[in-house]
């Protein structure tokens, strides 16, 4: 506490034991530069520490989302396959029944009275 301060504490009507306690308590209480730059450190130091947590995180995260899509599009290529073995199966089949339906009407027309005259 300056001598400044100590002056005007006392023309305010404080005693010289209320002006030492204070002047103490303020010591006590109050952030040297040591203290501020200690601190600043620790500050550096911890963000610095978080900073490489995140980076070793994101890393993580990018690698599991890689991965992700390399299974989703070894999924996308099964289905593409599954599908189009569903269009042969279809093709085949739709053209067994037009085979059929032929068959039918070729036997029907066949079997049909012959016409009047």
């Amino acid at each position: 506490m300056s001598a400044s301060t100590i002056l005007k504490l006392q023309k305010v009507g404080f005693t010289t034991e209320q002006v030492e306690a204070l002047a103490d308590f303020m010591d006590i209480q109050a952030a040297s530069k040591a203290d501020l730059g200690a601190t600043k450190g620790e500050l550096k130091a911890e963000i610095a520490a978080t900073k490489s947590e995140l980076n070793a995180n994101l890393a993580a995260t990018r690698s599991e989302l890689k991965a992700n899509i390399a299974e989703l599009a070894a999924e996308v290529a099964e289905i593409r396959s599954d599908l189009k073995l569903l269009e042969q199966r279809m093709t085949i089949k739709l053209g067994g029944m037009l085979v059929v339906i032929t068959g039918i009407l070729l036997a029907a027309i066949r079997y049909l009275p012959p016409p009047l005259h």
